[in-house]
């Protein structure tokens, strides 16, 4: 691995006549590969770091200036005639000009290629070797061509030009993400050396599987070994336990294909399903007795689907629905972006993080947005490990892509091959999508507009893209798009759909007609409009919160953290009044920073959880909420759940108990009238007594109901109904009297309407169960909402957080962290709020405040 790199800036053209390909002259700084540049100038004072203060605009220079990246290492020249000393570029961010001792050996222009060069004839000596790269700017190597742009959107693609470059698209900026374009090696670099044949792919599919018997097919292709006779490749697969499952031998002159049987198989199961058991799959390449070469991959046996079919109940919809090991399965996830803006530093530690997370808050489901990358291997094989599956994107977003290059036509096709052929054999792996957002936005602007656009970029959704993925990874689904289905790209009628009527106030489509128009009003943006929705799977839908004030913090200059600074502001890559309409109904409009962090907090976290419940209870006309998004790229204001520190919003408690396996929810049905639905994702029936009360704020409550409850394996039904009128004193609220869902409550008047005692606060008992563990009994004497455990440190980990509590309940909250102790923590409620927002009435409430 060449891992240890220098790096230097010259105008462009500059570094050629200067030395710059034999790595001559002064001023080089150290970097890592892979590595990064920006962080690199930071790291040796040239640069100060872009997320921090006003840093972003102040990098904005890096982009214009070519960046040349050098190394040396030793190497022996080849032992034989016959052996091949590759050297080996997994990810170049993006025009490169390769120079070994001082000679041009090849170029790159598409980060998300491998590109290898067999250097063999050209290692006369063991070295030392210098090697160089030459990055050039995006916007000096990209042709001057036209640009097409959707008059009906913003504009983000004729400055960038990012459409007609294979580079990570976020890069240049988007509605939560800086303007911060890479540049450098972002994956690793390597030299191979190999002589004789060689193992050159392993691919095993689950053909079928039941608890009795499962059948894998393993597929095998190999290197330099066509015309070899006496070649053959033994195959084992071996069980979690590491005891071999199954064997067989195949002849390895060409390809070739081998059917495994393996008894009593352990299934792979999504996280809320079951277990995640991965098989060792080893194959070794033998000529007669001799090991030629050798390969292990990781094996999850189970089968998956996409059930598209009519669904009867609903005349003139389809199904869109994965089918894991013959069990339909309500997906229940999230978007991924790139989890820091400076792709090629992979932290290890925050993918787990993440990951882990996940799976924690009762998620099956990722979806790896097409604007980002295809993440490193480390991301898949955690995916495998954790029970997530990955709704895989090909990398294009949001704009138009030209079909009339041969050359980007080609290296595109390349790019899909290799990453069908790496990721394929993930459990993980559900769905290759084409792009994300192409066709709709061009439907969208075409009818806005008036007058229609042809899309440039069908010839990959419709053509290329699927034409690899039936060759390369038949037994995976593919979809041109997403949205993607039905008489138009978002139609509820089939396919699935990205809600943005909440927040961007763009009409639903139920045929191919918008339902109403576009609605930027308080009114049109509402979450309760979640409840119009009647799509078949619903992969992007969110709220904009802010991070927890302690991130902001850490990242803003002081004087920045006010309302409308241009510091703030800054961190707010939509329009910041978008905010204003989502809270004037809910909370009201804040005065202050620190209200609007806990406003845009609560307004995210009660319609992330209004929306997934209304999805959940039309299961399986409904079958998946991915909500956009999980996670930041930089400290900014965004969709995500969990902020670029790891600290994770209220929305992220919210959504976990909303995804929980068995849920109880309440359904407003109008004119007071409520019905209790449960809903079960497990695939075991579920039976039990439920408490459902009319709480008072102030403690005991109007009335209690007990209802009793039976729900079929992967159902749900409504179970009760009754009144509750609109109320500032009063709460809706449902308890399983064993335990088998969450207790859930459902507010009768806005947050900043309802009659909370602001005298009532917390009592938390601390108890240091180790050193890195603590347990923390909240308790309340009267109604509490928004229960809340604070911290100043970013590390700390919640069992639960955010939540309500009725008079007399007590919540126990596990917190972990190295070295965590009573004095990381702070607990409150919303209630302790001195300043309550007046917000406009509801009819019928007298124009009453809260007071």
């Amino acid at each position: 691995m060449l891992d240890r790199w220098r790096l230097k800036d010259f105008a462009c053209g500059e570094g050629l006549a200067r030395g710059a390909e034999r790595g001559e002259g002064e001023g080089w700084i150290p970097v890592s590969a892979p590595g990064d540049t920006y962080l690199a100038l930071v790291e040796a004072g040239r640069l100060a770091d872009p997320f921090k203060g006003r840093g972003e605009a102040e990098a904005a220079w890096v982009r214009e200036r070519e960046w040349w990246w050098t190394t040396t290492f030793e190497a022996a020249p080849p032992s034989d005639a016959g052996e091949r000393v590759e050297l080996v570029f997994e990810g170049l961010d993006t025009f490169a000009a390769i120079y070994l001792d001082g000679e041009l050996i090849g170029r790159a222009d598409n980060m998300f290629r491998r590109y290898g060069f067999d250097i063999a004839a050209r290692l006369t000596g063991a070295g030392p070797h210098t090697l160089s790269i030459c990055f050039t700017p995006p916007t000096v190597a990209v042709p001057e061509r036209p640009v097409q742009a959707w008059a009906a959107f913003a504009d983000r693609v004729s400055v960038s030009r990012r459409h007609l470059m294979r580079k990570a698209q976020f890069g240049w900026g988007w509605d939560w993400g800086p303007d911060l374009p890479t540049v450098g090696v972002w994956a690793p670099v390597r030299l191979e050396r190999r002589s004789g044949p060689w193992i050159g792919d392993v691919h095993a599919v689950t053909v079928a599987a039941s608890d009795a018997r499962a059948q894998v097919r393993v597929n095998l292709e190999f290197a330099d070994a066509a015309g070899r006779d006496g070649l053959r490749a033994e195959v084992t697969l071996s069980g979690p336990d590491g005891v071999q499952a199954a064997s067989g031998v195949v002849a390895a002159g060409g390809p070739a294909s081998l059917d495994l049987a393996v008894d009593a198989p352990r299934l792979w199961w999504t996280a809320d399903l079951g277990q995640q058991p991965l098989y060792g799959l080893t194959v070794r390449l033998f000529d007669g007795d001799t090991l030629l070469d050798e390969k292990t991959r990781r094996v999850g046996l189970r089968t998956l689907t996409l059930d598209t079919s009519d669904d009867p109940d609903e005349p003139g919809t389809s199904f869109f629905r994965f089918v894991l090991n013959g069990a339909p399965i309500f997906a229940k996830g999230v978007c991924w972006i790139p989890a820091t803006s400076f792709v090629g530093v992979v932290d290890e530690a925050r993918y787990r993080d993440l990951i882990g997370r996940a799976a924690q808050a009762n998620m099956n489901m990722i979806r790896v947005w097409g604007g980002g990358i295809y993440e490193p291997d480390l991301f898949y094989d955690l995916c495998d490990e954790a029970g997530l599956l990955v709704w895989q994107d090909f990398m294009f977003a949001c704009a138009h892509y030209p079909e009339d290059d041969a050359a980007f036509v080609e290296s595109v096709r390349i790019e899909a091959r290799e990453q069908v052929r790496r990721l394929r054999g993930h459990a993980c792996l559900a769905l290759w999508c084409g792009n994300n957002e192409n066709q709709v936005l061009n439907d969208f602007n075409n009818r806005v507009a008036g007058a229609p656009t042809q899309l440039d970029g069908l010839l990959y959704y419709d053509e290329i893209l699927p034409e690899v993925a039936a060759e390369l990874d038949p037994s995976t689904p593919y979809r041109p798009s997403s949205p993607w289905g039905g008489p138009s790209p978002n139609s509820m009628r089939a396919g699935d759909v990205h809600n943005w009527t909440v927040w961007h106030g763009v009409p639903l489509v139920e045929d191919e007609d918008f339902v109403g128009g576009f609605d930027r009003s308080p009114e049109g943006v509402a979450y309760t409009r979640y409840a119009e929705d009647m799509a078949r799977f619903v992969s992007e839908f969110g709220i904009q919160a802010a991070p927890d004030m302690a991130t902001l913090r850490r990242w803003m200059a002081p004087e920045d953290l006010v309302l409308g600074s241009e510091g703030f502001l800054g961190r707010v890559k939509d329009a910041p009044d978008k905010a204003n309409a989502m809270m004037v109904n809910v909370t009201g409009l804040p005065a202050t920073l620190e209200d609007y962090v806990d406003f845009t907090m609560w307004t995210q976290a009660e319609g992330m959880k209004f929306g997934i419940e209304h999805y959940r209870r039309r299961k399986p006309h409904c079958s998946g909420a991915l909500i956009w998004q999980y996670n930041d790229c930089w400290p900014c204001i965004s969709w995500s759940l969990i902020d670029y520190d790891g600290v994770a919003k209220a929305s992220h408690y919210a959504v976990a108990r909303a995804f929980a396996p068995v849920m109880g929810s309440f359904k407003p049905l109008g004119d007071g009238r409520y019905e209790l639905w449960v809903t079960n994702d497990t695939l075991e029936p579920v039976r039990g007594e439920a408490v459902v009360a009319l709480a008072r704020l102030a403690g005991g409550a109007d009335w209690s109901e007990t209802v009793v409850f039976d729900i079929p394996a992967n159902g749900g039904a409504a179970v009760w109904a009754g009144q509750a009128r609109d109320a500032v004193d009063r709460v809706l609220t449902v308890r399983s009297t064993e335990g088998l869902f969450a207790a859930n409550r459902h507010l009768l008047a806005p947050i900043a309407r309802l009659l909370l005692d602001p005298a009532a606060a917390p009592v938390a008992v601390f108890t240091q169960v180790a050193p890195g563990e603590l347990r923390v009994e909240v308790s309340a004497s009267a109604y509490l909402t928004f229960v809340r455990l604070a911290s100043d440190r970013a590390d700390l980990r919640f069992s639960d957080n955010y939540f309500d509590l009725c008079a007399g309940e007590t919540q126990v909250v596990t917190v972990t962290a190295t070295g965590v102790s009573e004095a990381d923590v702070r607990v409150d409620s919303w209630n302790g709020r001195a300043i309550r927002p007046r917000v406009r009435p509801r009819p019928g409430e007298g124009g009453r405040t809260a007071r």
